[in-house]
């Protein structure tokens, strides 16, 4: 790998990661300043793509504030770069904290976000999460 691909790679690593904090404290603004106008999401809690900026704000403003993740931690980042266009694929691990202090798994997800460079600048043009074997309890995982 060269230098600028190296560069860009930790550069949209960093993005996501600054992203995924916010979104940690509840906040999705992160994402949402990271999502281009025509961004298409697929998750496993909805039953269809959400096409477009303004849906993905009518999907994500309304739980602002409502969950809480403790730390995340992204197990093998790999960003694969192809001009202005740019893949991140990973496995996450959401942390919580129980009463008492533990520090449990929330949830294992399976992460892929396609960046493209937008007016100079990484965007997200599609987003797809799913949960790591398919299943949404952290006790199930392993």
């Amino acid at each position: 790998m060269d230098s600028n691909k190296d560069f860009a790679s930790a550069e949209i690593i960093a993005l996501e990661n600054a992203a995924l904090d916010r979104w940690g404290q509840g906040d999705p603004q992160g994402y949402l300043e990271l999502d281009a106008e025509e961004v298409t999401y697929f998750d496993p809690m909805i039953e269809s793509r959400i096409d477009g900026l303004e849906a993905m704000r009518a999907h994500l403003l309304p739980i602002t504030g409502k969950f809480k993740i403790e730390r995340h931690e992204m197990i093998k980042p790999k960003v694969q770069l192809h001009g202005d266009a740019a893949v991140l694929t990973s496995n996450l691990i959401d942390y919580g904290t129980q009463p008492g202090g533990t520090e449990t798994v929330v949830l294992r997800w399976n992460s892929t976000e396609v960046y493209a460079r937008i007016g100079g600048a990484w965007r997200i043009v599609h987003s797809h999460w799913s949960y790591v074997k398919g299943e949404a309890t952290a006790g199930s995982q392993q």
